[in-house]
């Protein structure tokens, strides 16, 4: 039976939170084929450092390691059993076929990195977006993949169960850039967004509280510019952010914890920063001309006054 051991260094445990809900498989049934060697929030037994033991001696055969939250070499910030997480992933992480980074903690260092008095606080194998992490750039696990990152703060439990399943019955998983799922991340949580005809025809809104308008151009959506499905794979199979009316704020990404306001749109001369993904600024600024310039009776109007 294939195992997987979770091991979690500096987190909120939002992501354990997340993989609770998870459906199609669900946390029981997934864990119904493989065995949970140990989880710090769900095992009966405190007993981790026996299992790493057995798995540095080879008595347990280590399929799947999870990491959950920043790693760190500094006791003062995590001590299991006189141990860092640093050390602790140090011992297995040899010995494990694949290699999970569940959450932006785990995968970029995220807003545990910010703390600028430790340097020493990562992500597995990536710091932010360079590949400095606690392990080294061209580090590969056994089964010859480098550290697989299922980012977001916290991941929906599906992007995280997919994965784990193709893994599983032994499927290729393409990584990107970040080494994370293409099949996940290949998409944008613009994708699928119920607010893009606004966007198309460049009607924003202003202020919050609103059913129509793009949030993109002044209250500092990512949605155009995040990796993530989030539109496509809806969390609790009902809604989103955007169409709960909240912008995105790009968690998925590497820089989540680096924007000082995730409600503003930067703009520089009337031009966001950032534009959309796959567009110069130059295309940008055409085409929104021309959308200013005709107009669709449709979205200038409340959508209760549409036909």
């Amino acid at each position: 039976m294939k195992t997987l051991l979770w091991l979690q260094g500096l987190t909120c445990n939002g992501n354990t939170q997340s993989i609770l809900n998870a459906e199609n498989p669900s946390f029981y049934e997934l864990f119904s084929k493989i065995e949970l060697l140990y989880h710090p929030s769900l095992s009966v037994d405190n007993n981790l450092m026996e299992i790493v033991e057995k798995i540095e001696s080879n008595k347990i055969n280590l399929t799947f390691l999870v990491v959950e939250g920043s790693i760190t070499n500094d006791k003062k910030f995590h001590n299991v059993g006189g141990f860092s997480i640093g050390e602790i992933v140090g011992r297995v992480v040899h010995k494990a076929d694949y290699i999970i980074a569940v959450g932006n903690c785990a995968s970029f260092g995220n807003i545990p990195a910010l703390y600028k008095e430790n340097p020493d606080i990562k992500g597995l194998q990536f710091t932010f977006k360079e590949k400095n992490g606690f392990l080294p750039p061209d580090f590969l696990s056994k089964k010859e993949y480098p550290v697989i990152n299922i980012t977001g703060c916290p991941i929906h439990p599906a992007w995280f169960t997919h994965t784990l399943m193709a893994l599983y019955y032994e499927k290729p998983v393409l990584l990107d850039s970040f080494n994370r799922p293409k099949e996940v991340y290949m998409y944008l949580t613009h994708d699928g967004c119920i607010r893009n005809e606004y966007f198309e025809w460049k009607e924003e809104i202003e202020e919050f509280g609103h059913k129509e308008g793009c949030l993109f151009y002044n209250l500092g959506c990512k949605g155009p510019i995040t990796h993530a499905p989030c539109n496509k794979i809806l969390w609790n199979r009902v809604s989103s952010k955007t169409r709960a009316g909240m912008p995105c704020l790009g968690c998925t990404e590497f820089d989540f914890p680096l924007n000082e306001n995730f409600f503003e749109t930067k703009k520089n001369m009337g031009i966001p920063e950032k534009v959309p993904i796959g567009v110069s600024k130059r295309a940008y600024i055409t085409i929104t001309g021309i959308a200013k310039t005709l107009k669709n009776e449709r979205t200038s109007k409340k959508l209760e006054e549409t036909d």
